[in-house]
């Protein structure tokens, strides 16, 4: 990964190099855990990120032997108040769709295990490299607590039968298995993960700003639409990228053979 800067005992550490930003969870000793602090200081980062026209890609890891072991269940249960419990959920949840809303890329580089809502986290990043030794699982139902929030994001990457199978035995799977049902996307020997993710990188910081920004936000938004809607918005939002400068540059450098000169 790159180098941290201001590497100090915070739950989330930060860095920036060349338009990619780097969000580690910084809690190796717990595992990582989507604790309370943890998921205000994600927030705070999604925050400005969204604002930052300068970031092109972000991805998130997870420091020391594992990417994110879900919520910090001591902290959870120190606190058995039902509008406690509600309220964490649903700041949770908005981290989740704060991923999916942020207008640039986010990959998962995923290592060791992702469990409960450490699953959920990989779900419901854009993209996911993850360690050849990494296993995945949604292992509420082993303490009586069925992963419900880890759900929504699980089953909007793997079929129904398959999430549910994960959600009601707590199976864990693995590496390659998440690969084939679309959890991730790619795997790779844990020594070759930064490269892996460092080409992911590239490939996208090769690419138009502008196009990779429309087309995340027509991503997301056309898959809760009915067919007939889905094309008309889609058409919409091409005729409009089509307007912008990059696709005028781009077409012009297909035709005339050379690399495109990409607007920031």
């Amino acid at each position: 990964m790159p180098a941290l800067q201001n590497a100090t005992d915070t739950p989330l550490l930060r860095s920036d190099a060349d338009g990619v930003v780097t969000l580690t969870l910084n809690r190796p000793q717990q595992f990582n855990p989507l604790s309370e602090a943890m998921l205000d200081a994600l927030q705070r980062e999604l925050d400005a990120l969204s604002c930052d026209d300068e970031v092109r890609c972000v991805v998130l890891a997870g420091a020391g032997k594992v990417f994110c072991a879900g919520h910090d269940l001591r902290e959870m249960r120190s606190q058995p108040r039902l509008g406690y419990y509600q309220d964490l959920f649903a700041r949770c949840s908005r981290v989740m769709q704060g991923i999916q809303t942020l207008p640039v890329p986010v990959i998962a580089r995923v290592h060791g295990i992702a469990t409960a809502a450490g699953c959920q986290l990989v779900a419901s990043c854009d993209l996911a490299i993850a360690a050849e030794t990494t296993r995945f699982a949604v292992s509420g139902i082993n303490v009586g607590l069925f992963c419900s929030t880890p759900a929504v994001a699980l089953s909007r990457n793997v079929s129904p039968k398959r999430a549910f199978d994960m959600l009601v035995t707590a199976r864990f799977i693995d590496a390659a298995t998440a690969a084939d049902w679309g959890l991730i996307n790619e795997t790779v020997p844990e020594a070759e993960l930064d490269e892996a993710v460092a080409r992911k990188t590239a490939e996208i910081l090769s690419k138009s700003p502008v196009a990779v920004r429309y087309g995340k936000a027509m991503f997301y938004r056309q898959r809760q639409m009915a067919l007939n809607d889905a094309y008309a918005y889609a058409g919409d939002v091409m005729a409009r990228n089509m307007m912008e400068e990059d696709a005028c540059e781009g077409i012009d450098a297909f035709f005339e053979k050379r690399p495109a000169r990409w607007k920031r």
